[in-house]
């Protein structure tokens, strides 16, 4: 595998007013790893921000065909009812490569994709509001562990907690 990998986690559902600065966000920040030497991209192809990094991706292998995104897709259920979409199959053809985690839905399919790609990566983009419950936060650990290239993107007023 030549060149680096990047993967994204982030919220599926984003304040309507924060869409429009979340991918400005993206872009730079696609935009600042492939100028780190970064090739390979990946994307959980969640609705939201999974799905906003993709398409960002693929606009931009337009001009720079060494771009490759790559699927990781948590069970096969989900792959089948993205392919039924005209908007996602598209994005799901322009792909180098789509990974199955798993054949069957089991509670824990969404952390197991999110930690392949942690692994599978050497940075990570996280859109991230604070929640201290969740795939992204969970994700945002794994990469911590993992001592991977972290990137975040703050999203929203982030509450912290209170100093006593």
């Amino acid at each position: 595998m030549e060149g680096k990998t990047c993967c994204v986690t982030g919220h599926r559902n984003l304040p309507q007013k924060e869409i429009g600065r979340v991918k400005a966000a993206l872009r730079r920040e696609i935009d600042s790893a492939v100028a780190d030497g970064f090739t390979r991209f990946m994307s959980g192809f969640a609705d939201g921000v999974d799905q906003y990094f993709a398409e960002i991706v693929l606009e931009k292998k337009k001009t720079n065909p060494a771009l490759e995104l790559v699927a990781v897709i948590p069970y096969q259920k989900r792959l089948d009812s993205l392919l039924e979409k005209s908007r996602t199959y598209e994005m799901l053809e322009a792909c180098a490569d789509v990974v199955v985690m798993q054949e069957k839905y089991h509670p824990n399919v969404y952390s197991h994709r999110n930690r392949y790609m942690a692994e599978h990566s050497d940075r990570v983009i996280a859109v991230y509001d604070g929640r201290e419950k969740g795939g992204t936060v969970r994700t945002i650990r794994f990469a911590h562990q993992m001592r991977k290239q972290l990137r975040e993107i703050p999203v929203g007023v982030i509450i912290k907690p209170k100093i006593m």
